[in-house]
């Protein structure tokens, strides 16, 4: 267990600094406090395991708000009456402005990016100029893919108009075929019928005769 004292200069007071601290020492199992200085600096006071204290060091000098411009460290004793890690509070004014300034931080966070952003949308915006002179070369070449395809339509058109008389006539047809098929099969019944007639009575008189002949 080792315990450390740190002085933090620049803007880190009315940013959330200290919400950022003790979430951090939360974080890393840390035990202490952190606070406001009147001089506007932060004074935290951690104490833990040496490889927790070292990255909780490296980690509060780069905060999501403010700006560290200074730390100043210093190890003491470790104090075992201290658990958890807090906040220490200063007048109700103080506190008041605290949570204002890290409101105002955020916003004007935010208020920075869209700032970039509405750069970067510029930057976009002369880009899409372009895009929009490409998009009316292609709404050239597609209306002349439009009068292609009201030609092919035309063709298509009399295609399907081909077509449908075409099988108009191959119907009629086979309706000429079908009726002088049944025709033909009808006479071949009909032939067939006479035919095994006469070949039975022919069999009879040969019979007829052979018996004559015995």
């Amino acid at each position: 267990m080792r315990a450390f004292r740190v002085r933090v200069f620049g803007r880190v007071q009315r940013v959330g600094y200290r919400r950022f601290i003790i979430d951090e020492a939360q974080g890393l199992g840390l035990a202490g406090y952190v606070r406001n200085l009147p001089d506007g600096s932060v004074e935290v006071f951690a104490q833990g395991g040496e490889e927790a204290l070292e990255r909780f060091l490296e980690a509060i000098k780069r905060p999501p708000l403010g700006e560290v411009k200074r730390v100043e460290v210093e190890e003491v004793a470790v104090d075992p009456e201290v658990e958890g890690f807090r906040i220490i509070y200063g007048e109700l004014v103080d506190e008041l402005q605290e949570g204002f300034g890290g409101m105002q931080e955020v916003f004007m966070q935010y208020w920075r990016e869209f700032r970039d952003f509405r750069g970067e949308f510029k930057d976009f915006r002369g880009e899409f100029k372009d895009y929009r002179k490409e998009f009316e070369d292609y709404r050239g070449e597609f209306k002349d893919f439009r009068d292609e395809f009201r030609d092919y339509r035309g063709e298509f058109r009399e295609f399907a108009r081909r077509t449908d008389e075409s099988f108009r006539r191959i119907e009629e047809r086979y309706g000429e075929i079908s009726e002088r098929l049944t025709v033909i099969l009808e006479t071949l019944v009909r032939e067939s019928r006479e035919t095994r007639e006469m070949i039975d009575e022919s069999l009879r008189l040969l019979r007829e005769a052979i018996d004559s002949l015995k």
